[in-house]
């Protein structure tokens, strides 16, 4: 494991973090859950769940080398780069509205929170025993916790930033990508939960979706120009 191999992988995975997750849905549902609820629970909840996700997708990552041929990893990784890419531009070219996926967020939210409130009500009728067990358990596992980390773990699974990493990672040094993810991750989420809804409100997401889009293009050629060992 080379100094090279780590701070390549890191600064790549950073930048690509930084870029996907900026004005992403769970960027914005950490801006608007941080409105309701104490920040630092937000922030835990959120930043807990993005580093179980990073750490996950680069050990598969990592597994997928010895799953198939460098060779095959290395291609397959340039494709999703390139694909990354040409996706991120359509989406900034075809924005619909600068507001729209924040709108969007908040009112999945409001659902949430609506439907919370009806099933409150049949807590209250719960017997006592049931209650006590309820209070022991939210006294290790803050409610507004587990909310904010399933919300954002669900909520990046499957998204192109986690697949990105993966395939950073069978590229790249799996140490450098985890570590540039996790800053990535803590820096935005950070921003979110601090700025709240107007800082989201005021993120270009056109220029965040055709600046990632350029960003993954440039990992692709460079991926594609780059030599791999068979």
């Amino acid at each position: 494991m080379t100094s090279s191999s780590v701070v390549q992988g890191f600064t790549k995975s950073l930048a690509m973090t930084v870029l996907s997750e900026i004005g992403d849905k769970t960027f914005f549902a950490a801006a608007i859950l941080a409105m309701r609820h104490p920040r630092r629970l937000v922030l835990s909840g959120c930043l807990a769940a993005l580093f179980v996700m990073t750490i996950l997708s680069a050990v598969v990552g990592w597994a997928a080398p010895n799953l198939m041929s460098r060779k095959w990893t290395h291609h397959i990784t340039t494709l999703l780069f390139f694909g990354f890419g040409l996706w991120s531009l359509w989406d900034g070219f075809h924005e619909g509205g600068e507001t729209e996926e924040l709108n969007e967020v908040e009112k999945k939210l409001d659902a949430d929170w609506k439907g919370d409130a009806a099933t409150s009500k049949d807590i209250n009728k719960v017997d006592d025993s049931k209650k006590k067990q309820r209070r022991f358990l939210t006294k290790y596992l803050s409610p507004i916790f587990l909310k904010a980390f399933s919300i954002t773990f669900f909520g990046e699974w499957g998204d192109k930033s986690q697949l990105a990493t993966i395939g950073l990672a069978a590229d790249e040094n799996p140490f450098g990508v985890v570590l540039g993810g996790i800053l990535g991750h803590a820096f935005c989420t950070t921003a979110a939960v601090v700025g709240g809804k107007s800082l989201a409100s005021q993120i270009s997401e056109r220029i965040v979706a055709l600046s990632g889009g350029v960003l993954f293009v440039i990992f692709g050629i460079q991926s594609f120009l780059s030599t791999v060992d068979s």
